[in-house]
């Protein structure tokens, strides 16, 4: 795997489309915020979810369950928790990409969400994983806190943020991430099986359970040896075996 600097064409392209993630998936903060408002929060108390919480899904399941039930804050606080239990996961692949010491790597703690994952181990060069991976969680944290404060602020003046597109822009920006890397018919076939899992869990689940379901799917769906037949990651280290 490549150490080295990278071309200033290459920089660009990771930089593109970290941006386009950021973007995306910062633009759906305006509709966290509103709900956040909506639910009986006040600004404040929005963008310090946004500034300290900082994984979507988490802090949905947080506003949407204290919407419903205000005095449930330790339901609200544990389905937050179970549901950043996969940022967690994303941790052991992450951090050895990154190589992070000391307070880099409490920053690099924060800044591990699905965007910065997927746009970071989807490289093929070691240097554009890392690049990938601060240049999309630093946009995503800065455009997510910007449209919380925005949506948190206008509040149910702009209506149903779902209305714009918002919450269908970032599950696409994600789905572009993914595709590249169904490259065998196993893992096009387990993209599918979660996907379909996910879509018949979601009308009879809390927000975010879904996505724990599918990749709960996905990781069984893993331990088959025909799993084991898909070309081989991107990222690869010294002390790691191969592959039979």
């Amino acid at each position: 795997m490549t150490t080295g600097a990278l071309a200033a064409g290459r920089r660009r392209q990771v930089l593109r489309q970290a941006a386009s993630v950021s973007v995306a998936t910062g633009a759906y903060g305006i509709s966290f915020g509103a709900l956040a408002v909506a639910a009986g929060l006040n600004t404040w108390q929005a963008q310090v979810l946004s500034l300290l919480m900082f994984t979507g899904g988490s802090q949905f399941a947080f506003v949407g369950i204290l919407a419903s039930a205000p005095t449930a804050g330790l339901t609200a606080v544990a389905t937050a928790t179970l549901l950043g239990i996969r940022n967690g996961l994303y941790g052991l692949q992450v951090s050895r990409l990154l190589g992070t010491r000391g307070p880099r790597r409490l920053l690099a703690a924060h800044l591990t969400i699905d965007e910065s994952t997927a746009v970071g181990v989807g490289q093929p060069e070691a240097t554009a994983g890392r690049l990938g991976f601060w240049a999309t969680g630093l946009g995503v944290f800065l455009c997510w806190n910007a449209m919380t404060l925005v949506g948190a602020l206008v509040g149910t003046q702009i209506g149903d943020p779902r209305t714009y597109g918002l919450d269908a822009a970032a599950a696409a920006a994600f789905c572009a991430l993914l595709w590249p890397r169904l490259k065998s018919w196993d893992a096009f076939a387990i993209a599918a099986l979660a996907a379909l899992v996910s879509v018949l869990v979601a009308p009879h689940a809390p927000a975010g359970v879904p996505v724990l379901v599918a990749a709960l799917c996905a990781l069984v769906a893993g331990v088959w040896r025909r799993a084991h037949q898909d070309p081989r990651p991107p990222h690869h280290w010294s002390d790691e075996e191969p592959t039979p």
